[in-house]
């Protein structure tokens, strides 16, 4: 068995290589996994593809493999799915797992730290933390059935986020401005579920036609994104970010409308759980709870472009062009 690994590798801003590294041993408590499909994150991992990082800023503070900074050269990536092929813990040899791990073909990880995935497509697992983050969005918003919500883009997070409000029984209204993204959740057939183009939204809140909603979800990613929410929202109105802009600067227009509407802006994100929901959830009954929505979810629909591990750097410039069909991509490994 070969003592070296191969990962992918952020070496300067919009170029990645695939580089080989040492194989940690299997200690007492470990497994070695063999990947066969990574998911691409279309938010932060290509913030970190295109160089709008601090390079100072902690990968993630929270999770093992993730450390390390954001300065060149690192590796990335939180969206593994594989085989175990060696274990000294509780699981099983050959099981399929889950692993918050950069991409790369074989690594050694703390059994504690893997979802068993088996009974799942490993391609469509690879959007396990995609759901998590899309199922706490709708925690934190707290809506109930027969509230309105505006979900701005329709990456896989919202369109993810869109499709379990709308399930839950509240009337969302999904914006895009890539017809292949509304084409997607559309797709699904999903009852309360209303998609528009962007240009759409932004001519009725120009013209005034817009009929407020409670909450706006910004999901986009795009700093722009952020001031037309809160033109959407209706009196004491709130608008959430999910989305991270990185060192980008965000403009929000925070005078008299913002003001005398009593409009609220928070944050919502998947690493933490917050206060007010400490005492119902924690991380292990939220992936309890995502694994039994990913069984029922039509994520095929948005598992769209698989890419060959050796062929990273095509799969990160598909995503940064926003090739067209595109939604979510995966790397393969053979």
């Amino acid at each position: 068995m070969r003592n070296e690994a191969r990962a992918v590798w952020f070496t300067s801003p919009e170029s990645v290589a695939i580089r080989s590294l040492p194989l940690c041993p299997v200690e007492e408590g470990e497994v070695l996994v063999r990947s066969t499909y990574s998911g691409v994150s279309p938010g932060t991992e290509m913030l970190a593809y295109r160089g709008e990082l601090d390079p100072d800023l902690p990968i993630d503070e929270t999770i093992a493999a993730l450390s390390g900074t954001f300065r060149y050269p690192f590796r990335f990536g939180y969206s593994v799915v594989g085989v175990v092929e060696q274990s000294r813990s509780s699981i099983s040899e050959g099981t399929q797992v889950f692993a918050f791990h950069p991409h790369q073909d074989r690594f050694s990880v703390a059994a504690a730290d893997l979802i068993p995935m088996d009974g799942f497509r490993a391609r469509q697992a690879t959007l396990f933390p995609l759901v998590e983050t899309a199922f706490q969005i709708t925690l934190d918003a707290g809506l109930e059935a027969g509230d309105r919500v505006t979900i701005m883009g329709l990456g896989p997070v919202g369109a993810l986020t869109a499709l379990l409000m709308a399930r839950s029984g509240v009337d969302v209204i999904g914006v895009d401005p890539l017809p292949w993204r509304r084409a997607a959740l559309e797709a699904v057939g999903q009852d309360g579920l209303r998609v528009v183009a962007l240009e759409s939204v932004r001519a009725s809140a120009e013209a005034e036609s817009w009929t407020p909603v409670k909450v706006v979800i910004e999901a986009s990613g795009n700093p722009d994104a952020a001031s037309l929410g809160l033109r959407l929202l209706s009196h004491e109105g709130t608008l959430m970010v999910a989305s991270w802009y990185g060192t980008r600067d965000v403009a929000m227009p925070l005078g008299r409308e913002f003001h005398r509407r009593r409009l609220s802006i928070t944050s919502t994100q998947v690493s933490t759980i917050p206060a007010r929901l400490a005492g119902e959830w924690d991380k292990l009954r939220r992936r309890a709870a995502v694994a039994e929505l990913m069984a029922e979810l039509p994520l095929s629909l948005f598992a769209t472009h698989t890419f060959p591990f050796e062929s990273a750097s095509e799969a990160y410039a598909a995503i940064h062009h926003q090739r067209e069909g595109l939604v979510h991509a995966a790397l393969a490994y053979g």
